[in-house]
């Protein structure tokens, strides 16, 4: 054999080597998945979740805090993609799923909102909240608090939470496609939402978002392989055409609404590819400021309502995410459960750490996981784009939200499947599972969907004369949505 033959074979061997070593790192084959698929689907859910780098800074970029300032949105925008890049791959690597992760939208605009606009915080005061409010989810998730709450919900919960998130996410998909509109003046409407446009699909980007929904049906329906990631490709195409041929232009013009542009980026192609990133806001937290401007007890009630929110936000995604990959067992839960709580808790470390605001498991990864996604592989995929979106404008602006809207919406309706698994027939059960369900889409909020439902089963339960059945978690954690409900009366008495 000559030398240059045996070096190719050498090569051959080494690279086949490499591949089973990946392979038998992040159980590919084990999942039924090669590493082709992942690393498609890992850039479907990147194009899922990339919206946040724009939108968080529009998010947290909007308001001043009491010493005037206010964050910049390069600043936000690079801070975002960084925490939200380092959160996937280190997820990935760990817990070797194919969940995202990326700065909660709920979290974010209760920060900005409520701690900041709210109660008067700095946002290094704020961010040094949502730090402390990380490193508790992480103790939780350690002592194995986190896992025991996840085996005391009951299988009928666990699937109304797979379903209410998958009805959330398609609701999220409509709203950002257009397709689904808020009423301008609702407060004198019964009617608080309407279809397109004043009842009619009047604008350009809401066609391409219902030709991306058909086109991705389509693609599900054939069993084409990588569909959904070429659905959004193609339907990037046709948004690029058409924007160069209507020039609907972006939904604000000069501060001014327009109900026929573009939700958030503007297809085209960009001015520029990109440049050095602005992480000056990294590091940039006060982590007893809040307790001496609003004491130690109101201080204390907003990490509450952080801790709340993040650790059944995060349990509540998992939960759907795990199902809808096959992932769970018969009961919902994950394998290895445990390590992936304790480091999806470091997301709201990480995120607060770089002022980007809390970081948590995306339910937006569900459009990777349709495409195949079944590995920790698809994250590191999916972490590494976020990355290199700090410096490469294109790759999170050429993608319009239409583009992507639709996949959400497809997967809202692989979730609802999941539907099947609730006996409606007993309406202790049938309750809770309805107002887990639909809470969670019309009030915009996962947590407040398990809340709901958590109260509502257990008081069910006593009227069904089986409270000796419901674990002693539950009634803890429906005590603790009481007052997670009731906190704004708390905080105005104790202020």
């Amino acid at each position: 054999m000559s030398a240059g033959v045996q070096d190719i074979e050498n090569t051959r061997s080494h690279n086949a080597k490499e591949v089973g070593a990946l392979d038998r790192f992040f159980k590919i084959s084990e999942r039924r998945s090669t590493v082709g698929t992942e690393i498609r689907a890992g850039v479907v859910t990147f194009f899922a979740m990339a919206y946040i780098i724009i939108l968080n800074p529009l998010i947290l970029g909007g308001t001043a805090d009491r010493e005037g300032v206010t964050l910049g949105i390069p600043q936000i925008a690079a801070a975002t993609a960084l925490a939200a890049g380092v959160m996937t791959i280190v997820f990935g690597l760990v817990a070797r799923y194919p969940f995202g992760i990326a700065t909660g939208l709920g979290i974010n605009t209760l920060v900005a909102v409520s701690f900041v606009g709210g109660e008067g915080l700095t946002w290094p005061e704020a961010m040094g909240l949502v730090v402390i409010d990380g490193i508790i989810i992480v103790l939780l998730a350690v002592s194995g608090f986190r896992v025991a709450v996840f085996k005391a919900i009951p299988a009928s919960m666990k699937a109304a939470m797979g379903v209410g998130i998958g009805m959330f996410i398609a609701l999220i998909g409509l709203v950002d496609a257009g397709f689904v509109r808020r009423v301008p003046d609702a407060a004198h409407t019964t009617v608080p939402v309407t279809l397109g446009d004043g009842g009619s699909i009047s604008s350009w980007p809401t066609v391409v978002f219902i030709f991306g929904l058909i086109l991705c049906g389509v693609m599900v329906i054939r069993g084409v392989r990588g569909g959904l990631f070429i659905a959004i490709v193609v339907t990037t195409v046709v948004a690029i055409a058409v924007e160069a041929l209507v020039g609907a232009g972006p939904s604000f013009k000069d501060g001014e609404p327009n109900p026929g542009g573009w939700s958030l980026a503007v297809p085209g192609l960009p001015d520029n590819f990109g440049g050095l990133p602005d992480l000056s806001l990294v590091g940039k937290i006060d982590m007893f400021g809040a307790f001496v401007h609003v004491g130690v007890l109101g201080a204390s009630l907003l990490v509450f309502t952080l801790v709340l929110a993040n650790f059944f936000d995060a349990m509540g995604t998992m939960t759907a995410l795990g199902k809808q990959a096959n992932l769970a067992d018969a009961e919902g839960n994950l394998p290895d459960m445990k390590r992936a709580l304790v480091v999806e808790g470091f997301g709201a470390i990480v995120g607060g750490a770089a002022s980007a605001s809390s970081n948590t498991v995306y339910a937006d990864s569900s459009a990777g996981i349709a495409d195949g996604a079944r590995t920790g592989l698809a994250n590191i995929v999916t972490g590494v784009l976020f990355l290199l979106a700090m410096f490469l404008t294109p790759l999170y602006e050429i993608v319009p939200i239409e583009a992507a809207a639709p996949v959400l919406v497809i997967v809202g309706a692989m979730m609802i499947a999941q539907v099947r698994d609730i006996d409606f027939t007993k309406f202790y059960i049938a309750l809770p599972a309805f107002l887990t369900i639909v809470v969670m889409p019309f009030t915009y909020s996962i947590a407040n969907g398990i809340g709901v439902g958590f109260i509502s089963f257990a008081l069910m339960s006593v009227a069904a004369g089986r409270a000796r059945e419901v674990h002693w978690l539950m009634w803890l954690i429906s005590a603790l949505f009481v007052v997670y409900f009731g906190m704004e009366p708390i905080m105005a008495a104790i202020s």
